[in-house]
């Protein structure tokens, strides 16, 4: 069926009720016959884009890995000698070591010398070493096997058990006490990056 060009029609107007001239009415997007004058474009909150899901993945995942075991300063004086006893303790705190690892120590003597013989750094005696143990045996090539020690019965010293190790000398000390100095530090025999 044929439909008429409306040049002289008139249209009234959903919005206001108004009468308009047919040929210049429009069709809102709500479905409104309304005159272009009352026009309403829709919102554009109402139209709201496609996204596509954000990216989850990496493009080239690698797993996380364990750090590495390094090197690490001790407190001041970390070594406590018993006289007559080839086991000495160290202090560590949270040092983790278990007798399936095996450490070294660095930095243990002093590079100055007092009187005519180096002293062990830290020992406080001129001239000779209080305790009986070269420096030189503490920082021994082959390292140490560490046992934690949670007896804690280092007098005058830190309280807390879980920052002791023992560890054992072949040289006997023969003095009791304290030493080692400001700068020892402990690692693995083998440090890696």
């Amino acid at each position: 069926m044929a439909h008429s060009g409306g040049k002289f029609a008139i249209a009234i107007s959903d919005r206001s009720g108004l009468q308009f001239p047919y040929t210049e009415m429009v069709k809102e997007w709500t479905g409104a016959w309304v005159h272009t004058s009352e026009y309403e474009a829709k919102a554009p909150q109402l139209m709201p884009h496609e996204h596509s899901p954000d990216p989850q993945s990496l493009l080239r995942p690698r797993p996380a890995r364990v750090a590495p075991d390094t090197t690490r300063l001790l407190p001041v004086n970390p070594f406590y000698f018993t006289a007559s006893s080839t086991t000495v303790k160290v202090h560590a705190p949270s040092h983790g070591f278990t007798t399936s690892d095996t450490v070294m120590f660095w930095s243990a003597t002093n590079s100055g010398t007092e009187g005519s013989t180096t002293q062990f750094q830290g020992m406080g005696v001129e001239g000779t070493d209080k305790f009986g143990v070269a420096p030189s045996e503490l920082e021994s090539a082959s390292g140490y096997t560490p046992t934690p020690d949670t007896t804690n019965v280092t007098p005058d010293g830190p309280d807390l058990k879980s920052n002791f190790f023992t560890i054992t000398i072949s040289s006997t000390p023969t003095a009791t006490g304290y030493g080692g100095g400001g700068l020892v530090f402990v690692g693995p025999l083998t440090v890696s990056a």
